[in-house]
Protein backbone atom coordinates (compact mmCIF):
# COMPACT_ATOMS: atom_id res chain seq x y z
CA UNK A 1 0.00 0.00 0.00
CA UNK A 2 2.78 2.32 1.12
CA UNK A 3 4.77 1.52 -2.12
CA UNK A 4 1.94 2.82 -4.47
CA UNK A 5 1.25 5.77 -3.03
CA UNK A 6 4.98 6.25 -3.18
CA UNK A 7 4.77 5.43 -7.11
CA UNK A 8 1.81 7.28 -7.50
CA UNK A 9 3.33 10.55 -6.26
CA UNK A 10 6.63 10.43 -8.03
CA UNK A 11 4.48 9.76 -11.01
CA UNK A 12 2.39 12.66 -10.01
CA UNK A 13 5.63 14.73 -10.03
CA UNK A 14 6.79 13.17 -13.18
CA UNK A 15 3.53 14.31 -14.78
CA UNK A 16 4.04 18.17 -13.81
CA UNK A 17 7.11 18.31 -15.03
CA UNK A 18 9.88 16.60 -12.98
CA UNK A 19 11.30 17.76 -9.77
CA UNK A 20 11.86 21.13 -8.62
CA UNK A 21 13.72 22.53 -5.95
CA UNK A 22 11.95 22.75 -2.49
CA UNK A 23 13.44 26.70 -1.97
CA UNK A 24 11.84 27.76 -5.04
CA UNK A 25 7.80 27.86 -4.47
CA UNK A 26 5.96 27.35 -7.51
CA UNK A 27 5.09 30.50 -9.58
CA UNK A 28 1.87 30.71 -9.88
CA UNK A 29 -0.18 32.76 -13.40
CA UNK A 30 -2.97 34.41 -13.24
CA UNK A 31 -4.85 36.07 -16.40
CA UNK A 32 -5.62 39.00 -14.87
CA UNK A 33 -1.91 40.04 -14.11
CA UNK A 34 0.03 38.46 -17.06
CA UNK A 35 0.06 42.34 -18.02
CA UNK A 36 -0.75 44.91 -15.85
CA UNK A 37 1.15 46.17 -12.35
CA UNK A 38 -1.63 44.89 -9.95
CA UNK A 39 -1.17 48.24 -7.54
CA UNK A 40 -1.99 50.58 -10.87
CA UNK A 41 -4.92 48.99 -11.32
CA UNK A 42 -5.64 49.11 -7.62
CA UNK A 43 -4.94 52.74 -7.54
CA UNK A 44 -6.66 53.43 -10.51
CA UNK A 45 -9.91 51.76 -9.48
CA UNK A 46 -9.49 53.46 -6.16
CA UNK A 47 -9.33 57.45 -8.04
CA UNK A 48 -12.60 56.19 -9.79
CA UNK A 49 -14.18 55.04 -6.65
CA UNK A 50 -13.86 58.20 -5.56
CA UNK A 51 -14.40 60.05 -8.31
CA UNK A 52 -18.23 57.90 -8.62
CA UNK A 53 -19.09 58.75 -4.57
CA UNK A 54 -18.46 62.51 -5.38
CA UNK A 55 -20.31 62.89 -8.83
CA UNK A 56 -22.94 60.80 -6.98
CA UNK A 57 -22.98 63.31 -3.80
CA UNK A 58 -22.73 66.53 -5.95
CA UNK A 59 -26.26 65.04 -8.06
CA UNK A 60 -28.09 64.03 -5.00
CA UNK A 61 -27.75 67.56 -3.23
CA UNK A 62 -28.36 69.36 -6.09
CA UNK A 63 -31.48 67.05 -6.94
CA UNK A 64 -32.60 67.24 -3.21
CA UNK A 65 -31.89 71.21 -3.20
CA UNK A 66 -34.38 71.76 -5.92
CA UNK A 67 -37.97 72.28 -4.75
CA UNK A 68 -40.90 69.91 -6.06
CA UNK A 69 -44.27 70.69 -7.05
CA UNK A 70 -47.40 70.17 -4.75
CA UNK A 71 -50.32 69.11 -6.50
CA UNK A 72 -53.63 70.28 -5.65
CA UNK A 73 -56.38 68.57 -3.54
CA UNK A 74 -57.91 65.83 -5.47
CA UNK A 75 -62.02 66.82 -5.34
CA UNK A 76 -64.01 64.76 -2.91
CA UNK A 77 -65.69 61.83 -5.23
CA UNK A 78 -68.61 60.62 -4.21
CA UNK A 79 -67.42 56.78 -4.35
CA UNK A 80 -64.79 56.89 -1.83
CA UNK A 81 -66.98 56.14 0.67
CA UNK A 82 -65.91 58.49 3.28
CA UNK A 83 -67.25 57.64 7.00
CA UNK A 84 -68.39 60.13 9.20
CA UNK A 85 -70.13 57.83 11.65
CA UNK A 86 -69.23 58.09 15.28
CA UNK A 87 -66.78 55.35 16.84
CA UNK A 88 -68.82 52.90 18.84
CA UNK A 89 -66.28 53.27 21.83
CA UNK A 90 -66.80 56.79 22.10
CA UNK A 91 -64.79 59.84 21.10
CA UNK A 92 -62.09 59.89 23.85
CA UNK A 93 -60.51 56.45 22.38
CA UNK A 94 -60.84 52.90 23.24
CA UNK A 95 -58.83 52.72 26.35
CA UNK A 96 -60.52 54.91 29.32
CA UNK A 97 -57.94 57.53 30.16
CA UNK A 98 -58.17 59.07 34.41
CA UNK A 99 -57.44 62.08 35.10
CA UNK A 100 -56.37 62.92 38.39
Amino acid sequence: MAMAMVRSGLLRTALRGGSRSPSAPPKRGFASSAHHDDAYETAKWEKITYLGIATCSALAIYSLSKGHPHHEEPPAYPYLHIRNKEFPWGPDGLFETKHH
